[in-house]
């Protein structure tokens, strides 16, 4: 049995304040202990742990090492994975509690078809089927075994955020997209929606507020931001 959340945030150095601010909030709001892992490219590939190529298309340093969480676990119990680009204003316990053991892998099932052609720092938008699917990911480690070393640093992009290595899709489990991983700037939602639904875990997929030249066009979210930024460095 966990008695902790084993949580992976992805790690960029362009996005150092960001990542800070995402760990900050997630144990500022945890009811339960949290253990909170930087996923580091330097550090994997230090280890040998990963070895490939940047690929033109990648947009962040773990575009590609976030599959390696359930290595990292030993393919045992659950963990969650998340981009570093976002603010949690919930209890992770929550999202936590939805585990189904049935699933090799959870996450909210966007529909995500971009207009732009880039996001933030001028860096490429793609697109393809399950765009964002796997910014947030509950991986069912034992049940992600498929994920070794070798595929991870040798898949195509579209192998691994298309979760071919999983042999059915019904093994994706849903989380609710206007919960947990909602798109600032995709996914609409009026001030008196926002007080009602209250998202629990936010994400400027486009660009956040930390960025000078961000593309994203919300407030109210980005001043809350910058709320929480100020809080971590009075500490």
């Amino acid at each position: 049995m966990q008695h902790f959340i084993p949580i992976f945030v992805g790690y960029d150095s362009r996005e150092r304040a960001a990542t800070n601010v995402l760990i900050d909030s997630l144990y500022q709001n945890s009811s339960s202990p949290i253990s909170v892992t930087p996923i580091v490219l330097d550090q994997l590939s230090k280890q040998g742990l990963y070895w490939r190529n940047r690929d033109p298309k990648q947009s962040t340093d773990f575009s590609f090492s976030r599959f390696l969480v359930p290595f990292l676990m030993n393919y045992k119990g659950w963990a969650i994975f998340m981009d570093c680009d976002m603010l949690c204003r919930g209890d992770i316990s929550q999202l936590w509690s939805l585990k189904d053991e049935s699933k090799s892998i959870m996450c909210a099932k966007h529909i995500h078809e971009p207009i732009e052609k880039v996001k933030f720092l001028g860096e490429t938008q793609s697109k393809y089927k399950m765009k964002n699917w796997s910014s947030l990911m509950l991986f069912n480690c034992s049940k992600c075994r498929n994920l070794t070393l070798d595929y991870v640093n040798n898949s195509s992009g579209l192998q691994l955020h298309q979760f071919h290595w999983l042999e059915e899709e019904n093994l994706i489990g849903e989380i609710d997209k206007n919960d947990w991983n909602f798109l600032v700037d995709v996914q609409s939602l009026s001030s008196k929606s926002i007080k009602k639904n209250n998202p629990k875990l936010i994400h400027w997929t486009l660009g956040g507020p930390w960025f000078e030249d961000s593309l994203s066009s919300d407030k109210y979210f980005s001043d809350e931001w910058f709320e929480a930024r100020k809080k971590v460095i009075e500490i």
